[in-house]
């Protein structure tokens, strides 16, 4: 999509400048600091400076009903795209739309840009099982229900003759588990090679049965091409909900981690939980994935004592593993890259020149912010570069993209859960806490 036209830049009117500003941070060029110390992360080649939200004012409802300010890199803006109840993952089509999963109303709606105004919406499908995951494989799209995978041909804005690609898939509604069921929703990626990759992720924090469980839970499942019976591809994934192929071809997942990890160094707080540990324990595991590649759950965790937060070692979780007998940790290949401990990442994409240095080749990562850590992780849109050639690089430290979604007592006005590149050379960003689709611009 690169090779299409540039869209027009989308007119923005800014809320009068009368109206109380929802952020410590002021407008203007600064540099500003991550919005939490315990969340700082490396800064982009470009620094970051505080802007304002622009929003049309029929757009300027909660929380765009006061100032807003947001953390960009210098130069860039961001303003409101389109306000939508809860959108949640989403894929550009062939012909240039925006798709967003609505899980909460069974819908995958379709936005179709517009030169100078906003987008127009529509429902592309309905009455679906809480749709999560969007990916496309040339004109065929996949969307990923709570309980099977389907795809359908995409054509002149509508989705037809629906196929299912993987069925029976557990969710709440699974008579085993009665309705007990932490992380239904599912993510959708597809390879060069047309192999279909889904995640599955577990019933709760620490449910050791659903390794063993028929059909798998905490795995990422792979279906080869043309189609036949989903297998396990990687397991041990607690919450895999980032799933997405890097320009190489590589299969990579962004995973929610556990909570309430217990201490594990020999002493009197061995085996105790620790709010203090807690905080930053387990790190978030950003993992490119392999044929049969263990990620840990529940048994093992990443080791954020580490030196760094790139090629973490495991360690025994000493509440499910205390001896070790259950599972090997030492063993396991080192996680690729990490973000703090309770960050939630959500959506999952990758960047080959369709943004501008620095942020041509890399990740882009919507961190949903933690629920129970204090002080709470920031949300934010993190950018992790790709160092190195693809076939044979990857991917470096973290880097905040768009921050100032909390304030510094913990409030949040926003909650970003995807970010995509689109064919204007843009960053479109949903946000299921502000009901709004961002459009994150570089400088023209």
């Amino acid at each position: 999509m690169r090779g299409l036209l540039r869209h027009k830049r989308i007119g923005v009117t800014l809320l009068s400048a009368t109206l109380i500003a929802g952020c410590t941070h002021a407008p203007g060029p600064e540099v500003a600091p991550p919005s939490n110390p315990s969340d700082t992360v490396n800064m982009p080649a470009a620094g970051l400076s505080t802007v304002p939200v622009e929003v049309e004012p029929d757009q300027a409802y909660a929380p765009f009903d006061r100032r807003r300010t947001a953390v960009v890199p210098q130069g860039w803006t961001l303003s409101v795209w389109a306000r939508t109840d809860r959108p949640r993952l989403a894929a550009w089509t062939p012909d240039g739309n925006l798709l967003v999963s609505i899980p909460s109303a069974g819908q995958v709606l379709r936005f179709a840009p517009t030169p100078d105004g906003p987008p127009t919406k529509s429902v592309l499908l309905d009455g679906l099982d809480q749709p999560h995951g969007l990916a496309f494989s040339g004109t065929t799209l996949y969307v990923a229900q709570s309980d099977q995978v389907d795809s359908y041909d995409y054509s002149a804005g509508s989705a037809e003759n629906p196929r299912t690609v993987a069925g029976a898939l557990p969710d709440g509604r699974s008579p085993d588990l009665r309705g007990a069921y932490a992380h239904a929703l599912k993510s959708v990626a597809v390879a060069p090679d047309g192999a279909v990759y889904f995640s599955i992720g577990s019933t709760g924090n620490i449910s050791a049965a659903d390794r063993t469980a028929r059909p798998p839970r905490a795995t990422i499942m792979r279906v080869p091409p043309g189609g036949g019976p989903a297998t396990a591809f990687a397991t041990g994934v607690r919450n895999g909900t980032g799933l997405a192929v890097a320009p190489d071809g590589s299969i990579w997942t962004a995973v929610n981690g556990r909570d309430n990890v217990a201490f594990p160094e020999p002493g009197p707080d061995y085996g105790r939980v620790i709010p203090g540990y807690v905080a930053d324990h387990p790190p978030e595991q950003l993992a490119r994935l392999s044929p049969g590649r263990e990620l840990g759950w529940p048994y093992c965790n990443s080791d954020a004592s580490h030196s760094g937060p790139a090629d973490l070692p495991f360690i025994r979780d000493v509440q499910t593993n205390p001896d070790g007998g259950q599972m090997d940790c030492a063993s396991l290949p080192p996680v690729e890259q990490s973000l703090g401990a309770h960050s939630a990442p959500l959506g999952l994409s990758f960047v080959d020149g369709e943004l501008p240095a620095p942020f041509a080749r890399g990740a882009l990562v919507g961190v949903h912010g933690s629920w129970n850590r204090q002080p709470p992780r920031a949300p934010e849109v993190s950018f992790f570069p790709w160092l190195g050639p693809w076939h044979d690089g990857d991917l470096g430290n973290q880097q905040t993209l768009v921050g100032g979604f909390q304030a510094d007592d913990g409030s949040r006005w926003g909650r970003p859960v995807a970010a995509i590149a689109g064919p204007d050379g843009a960053v479109y960003i949903t946000d299921d806490a502000a009901d709004a689709i961002y459009r994150l611009a570089p400088p023209e």
